[in-house]
């Protein structure tokens, strides 16, 4: 049985609106089959690259299957949704088996995301064939459809969740505990959120001109959105051009996502407002008027959006997070600079067929963009450090002030090159280097500089050996909130386990650190002295029977031996 078409609805006969009443039983069925395997392989700690692909696999591929299996050209779809779940499988396995060889492989994984979200309107508006010939309509269509289908798959997930704590509340008032075993089962709660979410989609997804009415109405309420938006945008904009920009450029760290978020803004509510045809877009003046400042608008805000990540860039230079912001705002970019010709080819009359074919065009290429970015073929984190590095070596940055902190942890393997060419120089960048390389952790601290000079650590050796100076040196230039006002550091000799140990001591706890390279840590002993420690103070290791410290006399503290760092931790 076919269903009338929405007035939004391409009139093409060849569209999919058709009942299929296997739909959702085939679709519940993928879906908890999915949801089920991954349920099982997150519980039982699957945390490997190889299991990361597998669910990658599943979850795309059976969501992918919810909105384009068909009954007619079902293997098409189905060999769709497999190419889709493999790509996503595979940005997935990268993501987990590069781990931090590569910077920003959050964001890389996102990309993903993002091209799958494109890709499926685009299958399903049979774009791989009929290619820059498909009808705008059936794209819009398909857009809009997907994502109220999606929405109230969720809920309607939500609500069956309710629905079976509310069964086993019930049966709980007569001593039936059989629903609470079944939620508690492993596997249970992937195959129940798997199921429910196939079968709202199944369901839903017979049900397309029922949608299409949705989604009109949805339309209309961001129709509604659009008129005061405008103006919101308009004024800000004026008062902007007015000012020069300086409240903008002062406020550099929040107004790059910002700006983009009232660009995206911009561009959702004025297609909101024209549609998808000439004929089915509002003929509201009020509300042309607003779709037409919106269009107009986006430009102008990526280009105060590019302004303001330049001057970031220009303070601090590039990162990968900064570079993955530069590529948001290309996209956007091209939004608004087509919007903008689209407008000018159209004038009055045809600017809204001009954007539409725009959302076409640039939905392909950024689509594409999209699946490039989600492989590393272009790594962020090396062209960040060449930058920073190129900065500290022209002046741009003292050696005090550069990061060594980020090209440590937040710039991949090419960063830590970097910071270990920095290390093997010499000078201060060489020894602010070596500290950064020594970290054992990221430090997340504001009060201290992360990194600090030899000569910044008030620091006193017993017996003075320059390798127990420079092992203490080391982990101090590294951890720079120990030894802020004055500290000594104590052979101890070797251990039982034949470890060679030192005592740091400072005023409020002394800590017991094995020389195996700095990177393990003791727990602070705490330690209570009437005189503070001091360039003057005599610090001593009595033996009692057991070894304890003392400062100018006084015990300080429990046993050594109580302090000492436990092997193997």
């Amino acid at each position: 049985m076919n269903h009338d078409l929405p007035d939004s609805a391409p009139a093409e006969a060849d569209l999919p609106l058709e009942d299929w009443p296997l739909r959702p039983w085939l679709l519940a069925v993928i879906g908890g089959l999915a949801g089920w395997i991954i349920n099982l392989i997150v519980t039982s700690e699957g945390d490997g690259s190889f299991w990361a692909a597998i669910c990658g696999f599943l979850f795309f591929g059976a969501l992918a299957a919810g909105f384009v299996l068909r009954p007619r050209g079902w293997l098409e779809g189905a060999v769709f949704s497999l190419g889709l779940g493999l790509v996503m499988g595979g940005v997935a396995w990268l993501a987990v088996d590069s781990s931090d060889r590569y910077a920003g492989e959050p964001f890389a994984f996102s990309a993903g995301v993002f091209f799958s979200v494109l890709a499926v309107p685009l299958f399903q508006a049979n774009f791989h064939r009929l290619r820059w010939a498909t009808p705008y309509p059936e794209t819009h269509f398909h857009v809009w459809t997907d994502a109220v289908s999606a929405g109230g798959a969720i809920l309607f997930v939500g609500l069956a969740w309710l629905l079976l704590w509310l069964m086993h509340a019930l049966f709980s008032l007569i001593g039936i505990e059989v629903i609470e075993d079944l939620i508690q089962t492993d596997g249970f709660a992937g195959l129940f959120i798997g199921a429910t979410f196939g079968a709202a989609m199944g369901v839903l997804r017979n049900q397309l001109s029922i949608i299409g009415t949705l989604q009109r109405v949805v339309m209309l309420v961001f129709a509604l959105l659009a008129v005061p938006f405008a103006a919101g945008v308009l004024i800000f904009l004026v008062i902007l051009l007015l000012t020069g920009g300086s409240a903008l450029w002062e406020a550099t760290d929040s107004a790059t996502p910002v700006l983009l978020a009232c660009a995206l803004g911009c561009f959702v509510l004025a297609n909101a407002v024209f549609r998808d045809t000439d004929e089915s877009r509002s003929q509201n003046v009020v509300m042309q008027a607003a779709a037409l400042v919106l269009a107009a608008c986006i430009f102008p805000l990526t280009v105060f959006a590019a302004i303001s990540m330049g001057l970031r860039i220009g303070q601090h230079g590039l990162s990968p997070e900064r570079i993955w912001a530069l590529v948001a705002i290309a996209v956007a970019t091209a939004y608004g600079l087509a919007y903008w010709v689209g407008l000018a080819r159209g004038r009055l009359a045809g600017w809204a067929h001009y954007l539409r074919r725009a959302n076409l065009h640039l939905a392909v290429g950024t689509c594409l963009v999209a699946l490039v970015l989600a492989f590393p073929l272009l790594d962020f984190g090396r062209i960040s450090a060449a930058n920073q590095v190129a900065r500290l070596n022209a002046g741009k940055v003292s050696a005090q002030d550069f990061d060594y902190t980020a090209l440590r942890w937040d710039f991949g393997d090419a960063g830590r090159r970097a910071l270990a060419r920095l290390a093997a120089g010499e000078g201060e960048v060489a020894e602010l280097a070596q500290a950064a390389e020594a970290q054992t952790e990221r430090p997340y601290y504001d009060y201290q500089p992360e990194q600090r000079a030899e000569a910044e650590i008030n620091l006193r050796v017993q017996p003075d050996d320059p390798e127990v100076r420079e092992f203490v040196l080391t982990r101090l230039r590294a951890e720079s909130w120990r030894c802020s006002d004055y500290c000594v550091a104590v052979d101890l000799g070797e251990n039982p386990a034949g470890v060679r140990e030192i005592a740091l001591v400072e005023n409020y706890s002394y800590e017991v650190w094995p020389m195996t390279g700095g990177a393990a840590d003791s727990a602070p002993v705490p330690i209570s002295s009437r005189t503070p420690l001091g360039a003057n103070s005599q610090v001593e290791v009595r033996t009692e029977p057991r070894r304890y410290i003392f400062i100018d006399g006084e015990q300080v503290g429990p046993a050594v031996e109580d302090g000492r760092f436990a092997p193997g931790m």
